[in-house]
């Protein structure tokens, strides 16, 4: 005698279940995220009277002045990005393949940043960079190198290595996480095979682990792209979207053409996000 046995049909109510468990995500980013920008875009291209017009953009895109501001925010994000990967990248070489005991330690101080109010490590940038601060400090009365306090503060440099400070840990833990997959045995047969220890990073890790700058640099770019209250603080006479959208809302209120400004940036980091698409795509092809 067989006995067999047969699954119970699964109810509606069951297969919609899974479906059901997205929706919260799918409804809180809706409201919040997508809604938000579409209605950002409709106002950039209403004029006060109501009617639709590409004026604000034609503006953006032809005037001397806005193309200057979109190319120094462009290039400030891009000079912190390759910061970032010059420092990032042998903290990350370091981290995973030296650091032994000490990686808990090297990772905390790595977050650590990113753990204080952005408002706090702003200013303590200005005072260590004050015309009495530390710096100038040790500088004049320690050292006696020079007789009077150096200018560091509300200076450009200043904003760019306060950028760095809190952006390295992005560049560190994506170059990390892929230097941390890369198969040791690669390494050691480039070496059995006669390659020494530069050459075998330079064709061997290095390559392996392109990846993981991709993704730093595309995390960092957009970062900066859009920082705000660093510059605010900082900035030392820097004109960058971010900076010129508050002057927008808050100061002539011309909210059609701070929404066009948004959008460019909007734009850029789409941008960004569509070459590391392609970049990936690429490598694993």
């Amino acid at each position: 005698m067989t006995i067999e046995f047969t699954a119970p049909k699964a109810k509606p109510a069951a297969l919609l279940r899974p479906w059901a468990l997205v929706v919260p995500a799918v409804l809180f980013l809706l409201v919040f995220f997508v809604v938000p920008l579409v209605e950002n875009g409709l106002r950039s291209v209403v004029n006060d009277a109501g009617g639709f017009t590409l004026s604000r953009y034609g503006q953006l895109l032809t005037d001397s002045f806005y193309l200057r501001v979109t190319a120094e925010t462009v290039l400030l994000s891009a000079g912190v990005t390759l910061i970032s990967i010059v420092i990032g990248y042998p903290v990350a070489y370091f981290l995973v393949r030296r650091s032994g005991r000490w990686a808990g330690l090297i990772i905390f101080l790595l977050i650590a940043p990113l753990l204080t109010s952005i408002i706090m490590r702003t200013f303590g940038w200005q005072v260590l960079f004050a015309r009495r601060g530390l710096v100038n400090n040790v500088l004049v009365d320690q050292l006696g190198l020079i007789d009077a306090p150096l200018r560091f503060s509300n200076s450009p440099e200043i904003a760019v290595a306060a950028l760095v400070h809190v952006l390295v840990p992005f560049m560190v833990l994506s170059i990390a996480t892929v230097l941390q997959s890369i198969d040791l045995r690669l390494e050691e047969s480039a070496k059995i095979l006669g390659a020494g220890r530069f050459r075998t990073f330079w064709e061997v890790t290095l390559p392996l682990s392109l990846d993981g700058v991709g993704t730093g640099a595309i995390l960092v770019f957009m970062i900066a792209n859009g920082s705000f209250v660093t510059l605010v603080l900082l900035g030392g006479g820097l004109q960058t979207l971010p900076l010129m959208i508050y002057q927008q809302f808050n100061t002539t209120r011309d909210f059609g053409m701070a929404s066009a400004m948004s959008t460019i940036l909007l734009v850029i980091a789409v941008v960004c996000l569509f070459l590391q698409l392609r970049l990936v795509r690429r490598r694993g092809s």
